[in-house]
């Protein structure tokens, strides 16, 4: 079993295809100590300086930690030890090392980016904070798709693969060391399981192999991705894994006696040219060699890297020269050539590939490279998240200086990276669509935005921010500029160009030019545009109520204490209920006209309205009060026996009488309802009997002569017309005539005629 405080560094494959187990130390580390591989540093004062902040966070960890285990049984701290020390192995700083601790000790703090970034920094904090969220979001993924599957179903789901790609180029892109301490932590994962023999979860190895370990190849990181292949194969096939292990020991005695001989005899014939050559044996992948007997269709002879050595040499002319004398000893095979040193792979890896046949015919494999092509080998671009704490000088050769350039080839790696797992889910389910929807492209400062397939530069523009969006008038793709409705593609790094002020057109809401593929972004055009509509609106009601202060002399008055007595929660809301002829400017006479009587409302209202005798008044209408009492038949509904109405007592004109089925009167009802009062129409025989103007509505066909035939309907039925209102629209004529009548009964029958009239569709009162 692992001890608690154990550590360990990554160890390749032997001659045999046998997988080394890590060496445990017999003792566990002392408190606050650690091994001297994670103090690797130039200087030695820096070294102390790093040290110290590597031991800081062991010792602030180790009690949070030290007694806990994960859900794969591993001791914490003894898993957070060995990923610091893999980290070392590869290159990573001291704070990727640091961190390593932190993110196990986030869940057991209550504020755990505040204490860290008091203690460590804001960066360092940061680092962690991101690398646990991560961790959760992953193992949410797997433990969902544990339960929909079933143990059984062992491969990985497109549709968990896409989600992990996602959450991981997302975390990458805003601190990339994250990558390294997620591979590092998986590498040891897997390392546990096989140390301790433990079952391995199949969604974690298939996620290792099949997310992991491709990652790791992107960015060239090899020492983790053969050893992470080899182990999760070992978990998901252990059968297969044995038979290829048994086929490398067959006969391994008698391939290392002979590779023995050929490594001396190839180093003694660079030596006697001057070219102070490397020759070793190349480690023996398990996986690797299982993928090309099933790609190729080869069985296990057949597979030309059984044999292999590697050469490394000071300079790329030294490289060609020990390719020249292979080529001159042994029989090339054309087919089998690779120069990836003249044309590098897209994750930079350089070195000369070429297999040989020896006097007996059997295949061997050479790989020819530098050691600075050999060290990005092995390590890739894990080198280049250490430039930060190394300074000006630069760290393991990379220089700070070119830290835009390696985050931008760091990105597109990853991209490369989702591209590559796209590829490979279409081919196994092809027309399944979960890589198709999503797009990564870059902004002129590196950072990854996520957009859906087929968006944008405006796309683009509201996703960094809504106000850019709005103000967007061009855009440069990789330093081209393009139309704005050109799709954009994975890694694309895209530039806006803005105005000061302004605002979208409304072609960009035109589906057929293509402007907008993000629904999200359609949205905020359209509420951007609605907005424009609301002021316009607000603008208009405003100028209404205006003129309205300025007629009565208020134009003192504060506009929102006016809003706010008309029950409106601003001056806006009554602006705009007013632009759209919703709310009748009558209501804001009513209220600011003030009462004749010096006494207060109620007061009033009891001595005046509560007398004991029915009172009629000039208008024909009964009323409780006094004689002579002043009446009003209201514009807005022009009430005439026998409809039901409601009065209302006003301030200083007296009593207004409406329909009750009038809005306005409601609306005056539900404000103040003391003020309303109970009425009906009197008695009127005779010469006594009044007439009351109502409006009559007519839609009709237009044509000539429809005037005059309407006009007689009301002159036949001794109906004085007192006012007429005509338009005609495409064809149709619409009219209002106001005419007196005695009732509305009578009113309803003369509507009868009109609506007989040639050309009439419809006639009724308003």
């Amino acid at each position: 079993m692992v001890s608690p405080t154990s550590s360990y560094s990554a160890k390749p494959m032997s001659p045999s295809g046998r997988l080394h187990m890590p060496h445990f130390p017999p003792a566990a580390l002392p408190p606050a100590s650690l091994p001297p591989v994670m103090l690797a540093t130039a200087d030695a004062a820096e070294s102390a300086q790093q040290g110290e902040t590597l031991v800081k966070a062991r010792a602030f960890a180790e009690p949070l930690i030290a007694g806990e285990t994960l859900d794969t049984g591993e001791n914490i701290l003894a898993h957070a030890d060995a990923v610091a020390a893999i980290l070392a192995d590869i290159g990573g700083s001291v704070a990727m090392q640091a961190a390593s601790y932190l993110v196990y000790a986030c869940p057991h703090l209550n504020k755990p980016e505040e204490v860290m970034a008091k203690a460590f920094g804001p960066q360092l904090a940061q680092l962690a904070m991101q690398t646990h969220q991560l961790v959760i979001v992953q193992r949410l993924s797997r433990a969902a798709e544990a339960h929909t599957r079933g143990p059984d179903n062992t491969p990985l789901s497109p549709r968990l693969q896409t989600e992990n790609v996602r959450k991981m180029l997302l975390a990458f892109s805003r601190d990339f060391r994250v990558v390294m301490l997620r591979l590092a932590s998986r590498l040891q994962t897997l390392r546990h399981f096989a140390a301790t023999k433990l079952p391995v979860p199949p969604e974690l190895a298939s996620e290792s192999l099949q997310v992991f370990a491709p990652l790791a190849n992107r960015l060239g990181i090899w020492q983790i991705k053969w050893e992470m292949e080899d182990l999760s194969f070992r978990f998901l096939e252990p059968v297969t894994y044995k038979d290829i292990a048994r086929l490398l020991d067959e006969k391994r005695t008698e391939r290392e006696r002979y590779m023995v001989a050929l490594r001396e005899r190839l180093q003694q014939a660079l030596a006697s040219q001057g070219i102070a050559a490397t020759v070793a044996g190349r480690p023996k992948h398990i996986y690797s060699i299982v993928r090309k007997m099933r790609g190729k269709l080869l069985a296990f002879d057949r597979v030309f890297d059984i044999r292999a050595l590697r050469v490394v040499v000071p300079s790329v002319a030294d490289c060609y020269q020990v390719l020249s004398w292979v080529h001159e000893h042994f029989a090339p095979i054309a087919e089998e050539f690779d120069d990836y040193i003249a044309k590098p792979k897209a994750n930079g890896y350089q070195s000369l590939h070429t297999v040989v046949r020896d006097a007996d015919g059997g295949p061997i494999e050479v790989q020819i490279r530098t050691q600075a092509m050999h060290e990005h080998a092995e390590n890739g671009v894990a080198a280049h998240w250490a430039y930060k704490e190394a300074g000006a000088k630069g760290y393991s050769g990379v220089s700070a200086t070119s830290e835009y350039d390696t985050k931008i080839a760091v990105l597109r790696q990853l991209l490369a990276w989702e591209r590559d797992l796209s590829g490979a889910a279409q081919a196994s389910a092809p027309g399944n669509g979960l890589f198709d929807d999503r797009i990564y492209v870059l902004t002129p400062e590196a950072a990854v935005v996520e957009l859906p397939q087929g968006a944008t530069p405006i796309d683009f523009a509201y996703t960094v921010h809504t106000n850019l969006g709005h103000r967007c008038r061009g855009a440069k793709v990789d330093g081209a500029m393009v139309p704005l409705n050109t799709p954009l593609a994975n890694g694309q790094t895209v530039e806006i160009t803005a105005i000061k002020e302004g605002g979208p057109s409304r072609d960009w809401l035109n589906a057929d030019l293509g402007f907008l593929a993000s629904p999200r972004a359609r949205a905020k055009v359209r509420a951007w545009f609605n907005a424009q509509v609301s002021a316009e609106t607000i603008a208009r009601g405003r100028e209404a109520v205006e003129k309205s202060l300025q007629r009565m002399g208020r134009t003192a008055i504060r506009l929102d204490d006016l809003a706010s007595q008309l029950g409106f929660k601003s001056a806006d809301g009554l602006f705009e209920v007013v632009g759209k002829d919703e709310y009748s400017l009558r209501n804001i006479e009513v209220l600011l006209n003030p009462p004749a009587p010096a006494l207060e409302p109620d007061e009033y209202f009891q001595k005046k309205f509560k007398g004991a005798g029915t009172r009629k008044s000039a208008s024909g209408v009964l009323v409780v009060g006094v004689d002579s009492l002043l009446t009003q038949l209201s514009r807005c509904c022009k009430p005439a026996p026998p409809d039901a109405i409601g009065g209302f007592v006003t301030r200083g004109k007296g009593v207004s009488i409406h329909r009750q089925d009038c809005s306005n009167f409601r609306e005056l009802a539900s404000r103040n309802a003391e003020r309303v009062i109970d009425v009906r129409w009197g008695e009127h025989k005779g010469a006594d009997a009044s007439v009351y103007p109502v409006d009559v509505a007519v839609e009709a066909f237009d044509r000539q002569g429809l005037l005059r035939d309407i006009s007689e309907v009301f002159a036949k039925e001794k109906m004085n017309v007192i006012g007429v209102q005509t338009q005609s629209v495409k064809g149709t004529a619409w009219m209002i005539f106001t005419v007196e009548i005695g009732d509305a009964v009578t009113l309803n029958k003369v509507l009868g005629s009109v609506r007989s009239v040639k050309g009439v569709r419809a006639a009724r009162r308003r």
